[in-house]
């Protein structure tokens, strides 16, 4: 048994990675900056993981777990570093952890943590396995040697796992804090591939996922040179059936109860795992029917004839891809975007995307700009003006101005966003209750 102290336990991948490293018998604790309660805390408290908001008695055998957004200046790791503690960054300790398991990463721009977390759901239910999923849920299962985890790009770490199965759901450029341009971005998943075990499971209708150089792989997607293949797609507003094709021949015919596109896709890389690793396709059927989907995720609250939407969406694609989700569940509202912009580095070279995306809504906000590891002195002249000044219909909103949403009936409000907008959303229902 070790011990471990995570600061900034309450990060969706940090919670995750502490619940498994408890449910393999460790000792763990954590700390952290943020005093109010956080969704990814729930499954810490069922553990009884204790969280600390100062500094706790530390033994000398601890071993402190941190991530990039953790400064060297952070008050925590100035005290490990002199009390000689160990320090092991997240996907360092994850990265030794997932060796000793057949692993399955999930990488790619969007689509990791519902891929991870629909794949968790159907494994779990029916031959068992263990897994760290981005929305701060963790497990692990002694008795099983699978492990599904998500390979962030982010610096290159993913370069720390060493997986059996990568599944690639996209490419599209971001981390432009790190990354210098796309073809740059694209080495990092090159490198990545060519460390993976056996079978690359990728988005065959993405011409920039096909000019990798992948030797053992299999494509999906829905044009017809894929190996696994979604045809008689049906959108509805309850989801999407849909048949699937592998090799040519017909596997059988699944019900999604997930909204767009972008989650057919999804399912098709999870499909592909479930047959190569032989599971019984009406067992995956009966589980993919009963997905309730990943927390933070189209998460929907319901007040009169208002919907309130959480989703993580942080990247012009998938603030596009939840407004269309949005719009095909419900055709008769109006949809309203709420967007919280994260890193001035993305917000700079991607604002002419957001505009994009926020102008399929019927009216967008946006709040100021978040950032945990940027100075907004370093980019003179980066505020969320640069996207609200060139929408067909958007405004600035703040925590404290949205009342100004309470103007907008039978709608639907998509709060989009990587960072705490679900407090604003929570704010907002509590004066919708009260209206």
């Amino acid at each position: 048994m070790s011990k471990y102290y995570f600061v900034g336990i309450k990060g969706s991948g940090m919670s995750s990675l502490a619940q498994v490293l408890h449910d393999l018998g460790n000792e763990v604790i954590g700390y952290d900056d943020n005093t109010h309660h956080a969704y990814t805390q729930i499954e810490l408290e069922k553990r009884n993981i204790k969280i600390y908001y100062e500094t706790p008695e530390l033994s000398n055998d601890t071993i402190v777990v941190r991530t990039s957004a953790v400064r060297d200046t952070h008050k925590e790791i100035i005290n490990a570093k002199e009390l000689g503690l160990e320090i092991k960054q997240y996907y360092e300790l994850l990265g030794g952890l997932t060796d000793k398991y057949r692993t399955i990463a999930i990488s790619g721009c969007h689509g990791k943590t519902t891929t991870t977390a629909l794949l968790s759901h159907i494994f779990s239910n029916t031959v068992g396995c263990s897994y760290i999923i981005g929305d701060g849920t963790g497990v692990a299962n002694k008795n099983s040697d699978l492990f599904f985890i998500e390979a962030c790009e982010y610096c290159r770490h993913f370069l720390n796992y060493h997986p059996t199965y990568t599944i690639i759901t996209n490419l599209e450029l971001d981390h432009v804090d790190y990354y210098k341009d796309f073809e740059d971005y694209k080495s990092a998943y090159q490198a990545f591939a060519d460390q993976t075990k056996k079978t690359i499971i990728a988005w065959g209708d993405s011409e920039d996922i096909r000019s990798l150089n992948l030797k053992d792989k299999l494509y999906y997607g829905f044009n017809e040179d894929n190996d696994v293949i979604c045809k008689n797609l049906q959108l509805k507003e309850t989801g999407s059936e849909f048949d699937v094709y592998i090799k040519g021949e017909y596997y059988d015919h699944f019900d999604l109860p997930l909204l767009g596109e972008h989650m057919v896709l999804n399912a098709l890389a999870v499909i592909t795992i479930c047959y190569l690793e032989n599971l019984d396709s009406d067992k995956v059927k009966e589980q993919i029917h009963t997905f309730k989907g990943a927390k933070r995720r189209f998460q929907e609250t319901f007040i009169g004839d208002v919907v309130t939407v959480d989703d993580y969406a942080h990247h012009p694609t998938e603030v596009a891809a939840t407004i269309k989700a949005a719009r095909q569940k419900y055709p008769n509202k109006e949809v309203v975007a709420i967007f919280k912009p994260n890193t001035y580095s993305r917000t700079k070279e991607l604002y002419k995307d957001f505009i994009s995306a926020l102008n399929l809504a019927d009216k967008a906000y946006v709040t100021d700009i978040t950032c945990d590891r940027e100075l907004p002195e370093e980019f003179p002249g980066v505020t969320s003006d640069l996207i609200i000044n060139e929408l067909e219909n958007g405004e600035h909103i703040g925590d404290d101005t949205i009342d100004k949403l309470l103007k907008h009936n039978n709608a639907v409000l998509l709060f989009m966003s990587c960072k705490d907008i679900y407090t604003m959303k929570g704010n907002f229902e509590e004066l919708l209750k009260g209206k």
